[in-house]
């Protein structure tokens, strides 16, 4: 279960482990199915969608409880902020046995770009009352939830998947991609990849590389969202707007990385980071500002960096000057993030929940510690 099935990190992470899982699945969204909700459908999937028109919509708990129990699912597993708090109930009224959540966007401030109030967290622990477990995507995601208040035994650190076939490098691809947006086929091109919003700090970008942009490098946006009228204007305000591609929503996602010859993230805050592993799953060198999927992997390829338009400026500079690198993967991502592999852990952990949750009901007693419980 998930809020919406437009295009992001979370919706296409859904996409890859339905493709991987050894389990009969159903997807719901709550609204907007979206274009990976065509993806999924595509793949031979089903997609129910609830119909919501507000997130107050309280009667859509009753038809999601119906909808649920109709279904006589084993495991809920419900994905991002809305979708917890009416799937963890509804799951619950619904008697499914086991209820799982998985956690893509606490930040430190924000949960998936809507600012921790007290009533957003009284929300969301409320409802974790409803749920066996809690799949972190990363160590900073599980410190942030046991800091919020999650109980640190219902937390089960599983990252986001990879699939490398997805992303992987296709040189024609990278001339189609330069012909259809007009970059010069030698020229340096520079690019972020990403939904266009605030925390992302695409105008960051724009800044630091505007003094560096000319016939021969460019750079090229790739993503849609409300504040990209902001980004052209800054664009035109540093005097880059004929240097600045914005090609939109594409979901040619290899195809996109594959006409790129530096990828930057410079996101203000950031819970696991994808865009950057996808990036270097390509053959791309990254500079990025946070990314928590890339502590203690150790690679020339990525290099922090400031969140300073100076200091940002003077590290695409370095790359620039260095030239165009060879393509070149990174064997730790592979070895640690595979898609298989990650969605083997997520079907492990359902059964294992699935065998407590059996073992507590022939005890006549009840599941108390469900992800660390023998």
């Amino acid at each position: 279960m998930i809020t919406g099935l437009g295009v992001g990190g979370a919706e296409l992470q859904l996409r890859s482990i339905l493709q991987h899982t050894r389990h009969q699945s159903d997807v719901v969204t709550l609204y907007n199915p979206g274009p990976v909700a065509d993806m999924i459908v595509g793949d031979g999937g089903r997609v129910r969608d609830l119909g919501m028109t507000s997130n107050t919509e309280l009667p859509a708990l009753g038809r999601l409880t119906r909808l649920i129990r109709a279904g006589r699912y084993d495991v809920v597993h419900t994905h991002l902020y809305r979708s917890c708090v009416y799937g963890r109930i509804a799951a619950r009224l619904a008697g499914t046995p086991v209820v799982v959540t998985t956690e893509h966007s606490i930040g430190e401030t924000h949960l998936e770009r809507r600012r921790m109030t007290l009533g957003v967290r009284a929300l969301y622990l409320g409802t974790d009352l409803c749920s066996d477990a809690t799949i972190a995507v990363s160590d900073a995601v599980a410190h942030r939830l046991t800091k919020w208040g999650v109980p640190a035994r219902k937390i089960e650190t599983i990252p986001n998947g990879l699939d490398f076939d997805r992303v992987a490098f296709d040189a024609t691809a990278r001339d189609t991609i330069r012909a259809e947006f007009d970059l010069p086929r030698d020229a340096f091109v520079v690019g972020v990849l990403g939904r266009l919003d605030p925390i992302k700090r695409f105008d960051l970008v724009i800044r630091a590389a505007a003094p560096l942009l000319d016939d021969q490098h460019r750079l090229l946006i790739v993503g849609d969202g409300q504040i990209r009228p902001d980004l052209e204007a800054e664009a035109a305000r540093q005097g880059v707007a004929e240097l600045v591609t914005f090609a939109g929503e594409r979901h040619d996602v290899a195809a996109m990385l594959s006409s790129l010859d530096l990828f930057i993230a410079a996101s203000e805050q950031e819970t696991f980071g994808l865009s950057v592993l996808e990036a270097l799953a390509n053959g791309i060198p990254a500079l990025y500002t946070t990314c928590p999927a890339l502590e203690g992997i150790e690679t020339d390829r990525a290099r922090q960096i400031p969140g300073e338009v100076e200091e940002m400026r003077r590290e695409i500079a370095a790359e620039i000057a260095q030239g165009r690198r060879p393509r070149q993967g990174v064997p730790a991502i592979r070895e640690q993030y595979g898609i298989e592999a990650v969605t083997r852990r997520i079907d492990d952990l359902y059964e294992r929940l699935m065998a407590a949750r059996s073992r507590a009901r022939h005890n006549g007693r009840v599941l108390a510690n469900p992800v660390g419980g023998n």
